[in-house]
C-alpha cells in the first residue's frame, strides 16, 4: 500500500535511535533536522520502503544515507561489519556518483576523527570508466557502500563473482528518480531491481526525487509489485519547503513591435542586470546551440565583465570541461554559466542566487527542478526568472508560473511493456543462472514497468530469443538462449554470451551525423533526432540554403535545392516539448479569457492581475493579444479546435489550433497528413508546434472532413501504416535492435559504427516486415515511436473529447493569418529570413492585421 507520510517524527525520537557516535556528529555539525529528514530517516530505519521527493539542497541525500551509515557504525563498532555490499547507490550520472562519493567521504572522515580511530567503512563507486584494476580490488575488498549506475548494476547482477557480494544488500537508494523513471534506462532498472531481490531477499528501497507527479504513481515505480498490488511505501513530499520568487518577464514593453535590435538589445542589458544584481547566476536556454550564443553575445557586448568568470555546460561538450565548470561553480569562481539542460540534475554546484529560464521550460516540474538550484541552503527562497520573446510564450510562462506557485504539476511519462529492454534483461538472467520460465515471467511482471505485460508479448520475446525465427540465421541474428520444453527451464548459449552481454547491455542509442548530399556533393551534416522528423518531400534549411528532402540510406541523405519555406524548423530535434498537462492549463485560461473578452477592457485587465502573477507590461501584451484573435476570428481553446485556412504566402496553409503540446500535436497531424494524402493522393506537408500544426498542400482538400474520419479506436492503427515508411521508424528499430541484441554494436573486439548499424537496420527491418509484421521488436519500435516520441494516448483522448461533444471543430477562412497563427507560420520562415527581416515581415502582417480590425 502507498501511504503518504503525514506527519514529522520529533527530533528526539530520531536522536534517541541513533548511535551515539553518530548523535554526536549530527549535534555538532548540523543541531537540526531538514523536513526531509524528519519525515522519512525512522521510516528507513525501520525497513520502511520510503519515497523522498524535496527540492535541491533540502537535505535529501543525508536522509537517505543517515539510516544507513548509522547502522554500519554499530556493526563497525562492534566487529560484525563483513566483506559485502550493504547498500547499492544508483543515479543516472557518472558525475553525481562521483559528488556522492565525496559527500560521503567527508562524514566517514569526520566521524572517524570524532571517534578517535577507523571505522573500516568503504564507499566505492563502479560505473563503465572503473579500470579493471579497481575492478578486481573491489571483489578481493568490497565496499560496503557502492555507489553505481543503473548500466552497472545490470552488468554486476550478471557477474558469477561479484553477485555474491550482493547476496545480502539491504539498502537501495535510487537517486533523481524524476530522470530515470521517464525513459528506457528507468525501466531497465526497474528489471535489475527485481533481479537483485530475487538474488538478495527483501531489501528496503528508498527513492529520492525533485519536483515530480503524481508520486504514488512514482512510489510504484521505485518498489514494484507483488501479487498484482504495489509493495508498501511511505510518500514523504516536502517538496514546498523552499519559499518561490518567481517572475516573468519581457525585455521590451510590446513584444510585437519591437524591432529585432530594440530586442536584442533589451534582452542582453537585461540579462546583464539580472546578472550584476547577483553573486552567482545560472541561465537555462533549452538548447545546446542558444547556450553558445548566449555565452558569445555576453563575452562580445560587456568584454570588461564576462571572461574568465562565465562558462557554457551541455551534453556536446567533453566530460573534463563540464566537470572543471561544475569545480569552479561550486568554488565561487563562476559569475555565471549558461546550461541547455545539463545542469539540472542535483549534481553539487555550491551557492547560485538566481537561475534565469531563457524561453519557456515547457513543464512545470521542470521550472521547478532548475529554479530549485538557487537558494542553497535549506530555508533559502528559490529565485528564477522566466525570460519571454514573444507572446505566445508570454502566455504559456504566465500559465506555467501560476501554476508553479500553486503547486500544480504535471503528470510524468513512464514507458510501459519495452520489449526490447525485456529482451537484454531476460538474456542477462540466462547468463547469471539457469531459471524456470515461469518463474522469469513473474519476476518481470514484479516490475511497475511490467505489471501489466501480457503473456502473449513475453513469450514472442521468448521465441525470438530462443531462435524460433531460424530465418533470421540469414541475416546473422542467432539463438541466445535455450529452453527445455518438458522443464520449461531455459539457460543461456554460446561461450561468448556473456562477452556479447557485457559489451553490447545498455538503452542508451548511438547517435552520430548524417552527411547531406545533393548528387554526390556534399552539403552539410544533420544529427539523427532532427532526421527522424523528416518524410519525403520536407523543406529544412541547411547552411542557409534550403533543400527537399528525398530520402535516407544508411548515413547519407540525398536532397534537392528548393525555394522553401522549409515545413521543419532547424531547432526541432533540440526543442523541449510543452507537457499535456501544462497545455490543457492554457486552454483552459484561453477559454476564461474568451468569456471576458466582450467585456470593458479595464475590468478584463484587473481579472488578469488577479488570476496571473503577471506584471503591467505582462498583462497589457496579453489582453492585445487575445483582443486581437477575438476580433478577427475566435479564440481556440479547451473546447474548440480552429481549422484556419489561409492563402497569404503562394501557398495554402491549413493550420489546426490544437493547443496539446508537441507529442499529442505529432500523432494527430501524422493522423490528419495520412488520411488526407490517402484519399486525395496528394503529397501534405507537416509542420507543428506545442499550440498546433499547419499542413501545406496543393489544390484545396476538405482537412476538417480527413479529422473528422479518426476515431478514438481506429487512431493507433492510422499511425502504425502513417509511420511505417518513414525515417523515424527506421532510426528507433535499429535503437530497439541494438538493445536486444539483435545487432550488436560490438563483437569479438570489433566495434560497428553507426552508420553500419543503420544500414544493417534497414535490411533487417525489411526482411523482418516479410518474416512477421507482428515480431516484437518491430512492435516496440512501433510503441516507442507512438507513445514516448509522440503521445498516443492523449491524441486519442482529444479524438474522445471530439466524438463526445466536449471539444468542437470549427473551420474560418482567413487572407492575413490570425494572430494565434502569425506565429506558428512564421516560424516556417525563420530559417530562410536573418531575424531582422523574419521580426519585419510578422510586424508588417500584424499592421495589416489590426488595419484590416480596424
Amino acid at each position: 500500500m502507498i501511504e503518504v507520510q503525514e506527519e514529522p517524527y520529533r527530533k528526539e525520537e530520531i536522536l534517541r535511535e541513533l548511535h551515539p557516535l553518530v548523535r554526536e556528529w549530527f549535534n555538532g555539525k548540523y543541531g537540526d533536522f531538514a523536513p526531509p529528514q524528519l519525515y522519512a530517516i525512522p521510516n528507513i530505519m525501520h525497513g520502511k520502503n520510503t519515497l523522498v521527493s524535496a527540492p535541491t539542497g533540502s537535505g535529501k541525500t543525508l536522509t537517505a544515507f543517515m539510516s544507513v551509515l548509522n547502522k554500519l557504525i554499530e556493526k563497525s563498532l562492534i566487529g560484525d561489519l563483513e566483506e559485502k555490499v550493504y547498500c547499492l547507490y544508483v543515479s543516472p550520472l557518472k558525475a553525481l556518483n562521483n559528488d556522492i562519493h565525496r559527500n560521503l567521504e567527508e562524514p566517514l572522515a569526520e566521524l572517524e576523527e570524532l571517534h578517535g580511530k577507523e571505522l573500516g567503512i568503504r564507499a566505492m563507486v563502479r560505473t563503465g570508466d572503473t579500470p579493471t584494476s579497481k575492478r578486481a580490488a573491489m571483489l578481493r575488498k568490497p565496499p560496503h557502500i557502492l555507489i553505481t549506475t543503473p548500466e552497472s548494476l545490470a552488468l554486476m547482477l550478471t557477474s558469477p563473482k561479484f553477485s555474491l557480494k550482493l547476496k545480502d544488500v539491504k539498502w537501495m537508494i535510487l537517486d533523481e528518480v524524476h530522470a530515470l523513471a521517464e525513459n528506457k534506462r528507468g525501466v531497465d532498472l526497474s528489471l535489475s531491481i527485481e533481479r537483485l531481490q530475487n538474488h538478495a531477499g527483501r531489501f528496503t528501497r528508498i527513492g529520492l526525487s525533485a519536483t515530480i507527479h503524481p508520486l504514488e504513481k512514482v512510489a510504484e515505480y521505485v518498489v514494484g509489485y507483488e501479487g498484482g498490488k504495489p509493495r508498501d511505501c511511505r510518500v514523504v513530499d516536502v517538496r514546498y519547503i523552499k519559499e518561490l520568487d518567481i517572475k516573468v518577464l519581457s525585455p521590451v514593453k510590446n513584444i510585437i513591435a519591437a524591432s529585432q535590435d530594440e530586442m536584442s538589445n533589451s534582452l542582453y542589458k537585461l540579462l546583464d542586470d539580472l546578472i550584476q544584481e547577483h553573486k552567482t547566476t545560472l541561465v537555462f536556454t533549452n538548447t545546446r546551440s542558444g547556450t553558445e550564443r548566449v555565452v558569445s553575445h555576453l563575452k562580445t557586448r560587456y568584454p570588461g565583465r564576462y571572461m574568465e568568470n562565465i562558462g557554457a555546460h551541455h551534453s556536446s561538450l567533453s566530460a573534463e570541461h563540464r566537470l572543471d565548470i561544475e569545480e569552479r561553480l561550486k568554488k565561487g569562481e563562476l559569475k555565471v554559466v549558461v546550461s541547455s539542460t545539463s545542469l539540472e540534475l542535483g549534481i553539487d554546484i555550491g551557492y547560485i542566487d538566481l537561475v534565469v529560464l531563457l524561453g519557456s521550460p515547457k513543464s512545470v516540474a521542470r521550472a521547478l527542478q532548475r529554479i530549485g538550484r538557487s537558494g542553497h541552503q535549506l530555508h533559502e527562497k528559490a529565485k528564477g526568472r522566466i525570460i519571454v520573446l514573444d507572446r505566445d510564450d508570454l502566455v504559456e510562462c504566465s500559465v506555467l508560473l501560476k501554476n508553479a506557485v500553486e503547486g500544480r504539476i504535471d503528470d510524468i511519462h513512464i514507458p510501459e511493456n519495452c520489449l526490447d529492454v525485456l529482451s537484454q534483461q531476460i538474456y542477462g538472467i540466462a547468463i547469471a543462472n539457469r531459471e524456470h520460465v515461469d518463474n522469469v515471467y513473474e519476476m518481470v511482471r514484479r516490475s511497475y514497468c511490467y505489471r501489466n505485460l501480457r503473456r502473449e508479448d513475453f513469450d514472442s520475446v521468448m521465441q525470438y530469443l530462443r531462435g524460433d525465427y531460424v530465418e533470421l540465421e540469414q541475416r546473422s541474428v542467432y539463438a541466445k538462449i535455450w529452453v527445455d520444453d518438458e522443464t520449461r527451464i531455459m539457460g543461456k548459449r554460446g561461450k561468448l554470451a556473456r562477452v556479447i552481454y557485457s559489451t553490447n547491455l545498455g538503452t542508451i542509442p548511438e547517435e552520430s551525423f548524417v552527411t547531406v548530399k545533393v548528387g554526390e556533393h556534399k552539403v552539410g551534416k544533420l544529427d539523427e533526432p532532427f532526421l527522424e522528423r523528416l518524410s519525403k518531400g520536407d523543406i529544412f534549411v541547411l547552411g542557409g540554403k534550403i533543400y527537399k528532402f528525398r530520402y535516407c540510406r544508411g548515413m547519407t541523405c540525398q536532397v534537392t535545392p528548393d525555394a522553401g519555406p522549409p515545413t521543419v524548423p532547424s531547432w526541432v530535434s533540440e526543442s523541449l516539448p510543452l507537457s499535456y498537462g501544462l497545455s490543457l492549463e492554457i486552454q483552459r485560461f484561453r477559454r476564461l479569457m474568451e468569456e471576458r473578452m466582450d467585456k470593458p477592457k479595464e475590468d478584463v485587465k484587473e481579472w488578469l492581475r488577479s488570476y496571473l502573477y503577471a506584471d503591467e507590461n505582462a498583462v497589457e501584451s496579453i489582453y492585445q493579444y487575445f483582443w486581437e484573435q477575438h476580433r478577427y476570428a475566435m479564440i481556440p481553446h479547451d473546447g474548440r479546435i480552429v481549422i484556419e485556412y489561409n492563402q497569404a504566402f503562394k501557398k495554402r496553409y491549413i493550420v489546426f489550433h490544437s493547443l496539446f503540446g508537441r507529442r499529442v500535436n505529432d500523432a494527430l497531424s501524422r493522423a490528419v497528413a495520412y488520411a488526407i494524402a490517402r484519399k486525395e493522393r496528394k503529397n501534405v506537408a507537416i509542420s507543428l508546434s506545442d499550440n498546433g500544426f499547419y499542413l501545406t498542400v496543393k489544390g484545396k482538400v476538405q482537412a476538417a472532413n480527413a479529422f473528422k474520419t479518426l476515431t478514438p479506436a481506429g487512431l493507433r492503427s492510422v499511425l502504425v501504416e502513417a509511420i511505417d515508411k518513414t525515417e523515424v521508424l527506421l532510426r528507433r528499430f535499429r535503437h530497439c535492435a541494438t538493445r536486444s541484441l539483435m545487432m550488436l554494436r560490438n563483437y569479438k573486439g570489433r566495434s560497428k559504427s553507426v552508420g553500419r548499424q543503420q544500414l544493417g537496420s534497414k535490411i533487417l527491418l525489411n526482411f523482418v516486415r516479410k518474416l512477421d509484421p507482428h515480431f516484437p521488436i518491430l512492435e516496440e519500435a512501433r510503441r516507442e515511436v507512438l507513445e514516448d516520441l509522440m503521445d498516443v494516448e492523449n491524441a486519442t483522448e482529444v479524438l474522445s473529447k471530439i466524438a463526445g461533444g466536449e471539444i468542437e471543430v470549427r473551420e474560418i477562412s482567413t487572407d492575413i493569418p490570425t494572430p494565434f497563427a502569425l506565429n506558428l507560420i512564421g516560424r516556417g520562415y525563420m530559417d530562410v529570413m536573418r531575424t531582422e527581416d523574419r521580426l519585419e515581415f510578422i510586424r508588417r502582417m500584424h499592421e495589416a492585421l489590426l488595419e484590416r480590425i480596424r
